[in-house]
Order: structure tokens, then sequence, then C-alpha cells
């Protein structure tokens, strides 16, 4: 399994790069349209959606996403609050209460309250095919993956207290603690590197990656807590060794949401 879980990661990050910095806009819309696409097929799966309404939901959303892409839309302020009071206070809520999915319909609509705002910050993070836009969404997206790294290996060596043992049981508030740390390095890292162009200072830009990495960790307990209702262990066999591409990016969906309504109302 870890052999197969290396191999695929191989394939898919040199791949994810090319996109990132060669892709032309248009193109980089649609790849990354069909990174949002199946994962929205497996939270569907995980909804209940089946059949004839599950690809009348999966049309009507690319149709969606085609036309704002043709018509230049960008994600109304209106919105951009709606996913931040969504993932900074019902998505905590969501996991205290431990709601279930029990209307298609509202299911269909969390569906796009949560993959559409992470669609609109891989364009608008990065608008243009030039390294400034790329590296930035490259560190957006690095502050995921370290957060994740970090908290594995934290809670590995450390991990006694159970973070929400009935969600995510090998979760640890070591691993988080440890999650904590390693972002914190890693914006040091990155921000004297160049990569973050935004208006903040290093202190700015470190107390921004806190709680972000919580958002972080939360949106990977709230697909968790998805595959647990729905009794699913992965949310596809999509990627060998790795589940599905829900499963890649729950906690992507969830910071490229945040950062990128913070970067739009708060003028970053």
């Amino acid at each position: 399994m870890l052999k197969t879980r290396i191999l695929t990661a191989l394939v898919l990050l040199p791949l994810m790069l090319a996109a990132l910095f060669l892709f032309p806009a248009n193109v980089w819309a649609g790849f990354s349209w069909l990174i949002i696409l199946l994962a929205l097929w497996e939270f569907s799966r995980m909804a209940g959606l089946h059949g004839a309404r599950q690809w009348a939901y999966l049309v009507l959303s690319s149709a969606f996403a085609g036309l704002s892409w043709w018509q230049g839309w960008h994600m109304p302020l209106a919105a951009h609050g709606l996913a931040l009071a969504f993932w900074l206070l019902v998505m905590p809520l969501w996991l205290v209460r431990r709601w279930k999915l029990t209307s298609q319909p509202l299911a269909m609509l969390l569906g796009w309250l949560l993959m559409l705002p992470a669609w609109y910050g891989f364009l608008e993070w990065r608008p243009q095919p030039d390294s400034a836009h790329a590296l930035t969404l490259l560190a957006v997206m690095g502050l995921v993956w370290v957060a994740d790294v970090a908290a594995y290996f934290s809670g590995k060596a450390f991990g006694k207290h159970k973070l929400a043992p009935s969600i995510s049981p090998g979760k640890s508030w070591e691993g988080v603690y440890g999650a904590l740390v390693g972002v914190a390095v890693y914006v040091v890292i990155v921000s004297k590197l160049g990569w973050i162009s935004v208006g903040l200072p290093l202190w700015g830009l470190v107390l921004l990656a806190l709680p972000l990495t919580a958002v972080s960790v939360c949106g990977d307990l709230l697909e968790s807590w998805f595959k647990r209702v729905s009794g699913m262990k992965d949310s596809s066999k999509l990627l060998p060794g790795h589940g599905g591409v829900y499963d890649r990016i729950d906690s992507l969906i969830a910071v490229l949401a945040v950062s990128n309504a913070l970067r739009v109302l708060g003028g970053l």
C-alpha cells in the first residue's frame, strides 16, 4: 500500500506543478474544475445521490462553471461571506452536533457551498499563468500539505489525547499542535523565499496561517464525518493508495475558500 501511495504521488505532484506553472488560464480553469468535479461526484455519492439525479447535478454544476468562465464572472462578495461563515461558524457546529445529510436538495446545496468557493479560489489566487501568482497559490496549497504531514508525524510520535474519536479516531491534539508548529516554520521559510505576494508583514502571515491550519484540520474532519455517516472508508478508489480526490483535497477546499475570502474581503 505504501509503495502504491508513493507511486501515485510521484505521478500526481509533477502533473499538478506543471499545470500550476505552465497551463494557460483557460486550461488551468478546466483542469482545476476537473479536480473539483471529481470531488463533487464523490461527495454526491456520500449524500446518497444516484442515477439521473446525480448526473443532472454534475452536469448542471459543470454548465455553471463553464458559463462562469466564459462570462468572466468572479465570486460575489456575499458568496465569499457565506463561504467564510460556513467554514468558520457552521462547520465547527456541524462537527459538534454531528448533523447528517438527510435531505438531498440541501445536500446538493451543501456540495456547491463546499466546492464552488474552492474552484474560484484556484482561479482567483492564480488569475494569470505567471510565476508570482503560481507561487502564491503553491504556498497556500503547501500550507495544507505541511499541516497534514506535520500532524501525521507529530500524532504518531506524541499522540495521546484524541481530537475527535467518534469521527476520526487516528487524529490527536498532539497532531494538531505539530501541524501548527510545522506551518509556522513553513510560513517563515516561504515568506523569506518570496512566495507569498500579500500585503502582510511576516508576523501577520504567521498569525493568519494558524487559523488556516485549524480550518485545514477541520476540513479533513468534516469529510471524515461524511464518510462515517455514509458508511464509506474512502470517498472513491480513483487514486490508488490514496482513496478518492475528495480524500486528497478535503482540507484544501476549506483553506482555498477561507484564504480567498480573506484576500477579497480583507483586501490582502
